[in-house]
């Protein structure tokens, strides 16, 4: 993977995580660079899941179905975390 690729990569990331934070519904209690981790997190396991489901990955354009993917890989990571992240401990007296 060359330098442009890692700058690509993680560029994506960064707007696929927005993305799943945006498709989340309600307010999500975490501190943007989580948002920014898993964006980049689902934009990898969301090429690997596109390519396995078939989809073509390496075209010469933008590829709709496999940002598809990585949006919903990030929407499912946001609601997740922020789910097990918002869960108050409840203490017994």
């Amino acid at each position: 993977m060359t330098v442009v690729g890692i700058i690509t990569a993680l560029i994506v990331g960064l707007i696929v995580g927005a993305l799943g934070r945006l498709v989340v519904p309600g307010r999500q209690n975490m501190p943007i660079w989580l948002h920014m981790l898993i964006g980049v997190g689902a934009a990898l396991l969301g090429t690997v899941l596109a390519r396995a489901m078939g989809i073509a990955t390496e075209t010469s354009g933008i590829d709709w179905a496999e940002l598809l993917v990585q949006v919903v890989v990030a929407a499912i990571a946001v609601a997740v975390v922020a789910g097990v992240g918002g869960r108050r401990s409840v203490t017994h007296r």
